[in-house]
């Protein structure tokens, strides 16, 4: 359990406030969401690991052998590692509440560290997941708010796919929203506003 597991970028709030943890989307970097972030949250500690795969040059979190195909053994690999990461750095602020923000790829690792350790994040945003298993959750996700924005002709993440961890996460007691546009995988300002909606609840306690 390291706070340098992986190479990340800091971006500092206001002291004993909120930490957010940002997770790109394939092809991205530490510096992909930041600034997103810091529009969300004004008020939190951004903090933006790069993933650690590569996938013909393209950083990821995790490996996968096709579009929706995941290595789950790899996956169980950066679930394990990334949930440590977030740990170090939760332990060492002391903040007072954890936020997730994940686009893709990067809401894909998010969404399994949350099923793994179901106490790390108060509140999540997960930006066109796929999460094509079911679930197994370790805990619970019992007043976890969670927020989802997809898009309805996404060829990338379908919608059937959105609905059922809908479902999923909603049977495990989460508080879920989901925020829903007529795009593909892009993510459109509809999807921004609901996010800075739900972060300025969640930092409220709603």
């Amino acid at each position: 359990m390291s706070k340098d597991a992986y190479i990340h970028k800091v971006l500092p709030g206001s002291p004993g406030g909120p930490l957010l943890f940002v997770f790109h989307g394939t092809g991205g970097d530490e510096s992909q969401l930041v600034s997103l972030g810091r529009d969300l949250a004004p008020q939190a500690t951004i903090i933006s690991p790069r993933g650690d795969v590569s996938e013909q040059g393209a950083t990821r979190f995790f490996r996968r052998t096709g579009e929706g195909v995941y290595d789950m053994d790899d996956l169980a690999r950066a679930t394990d590692k990334m949930a440590g990461f977030v740990k170090a750095h939760v332990e060492a602020a002391k903040p007072s509440a954890v936020l997730g923000l994940g686009y893709s790829n990067g809401a894909n690792i998010l969404a399994s560290v949350m099923f793994a350790a179901s106490e790390q994040f108060d509140a999540t945003v997960l930006m066109h997941p796929l999460i094509p298993f079911e679930p197994q959750v370790n805990g619970s996700l019992a007043g976890r708010h969670i927020l989802v924005t997809a898009g309805k002709r996404d060829p990338i993440c379908p919608p059937n796919l959105t609905t059922r961890l809908e479902a999923y996460l909603r049977a495990d007691g989460a508080d879920v929203t989901v925020e829903w546009h007529d795009g593909g995988h892009e993510v459109r300002p509809n999807e921004i506003e609901a996010a800075r909606r739900f972060f300025a609840g969640a930092a409220q306690g709603v």
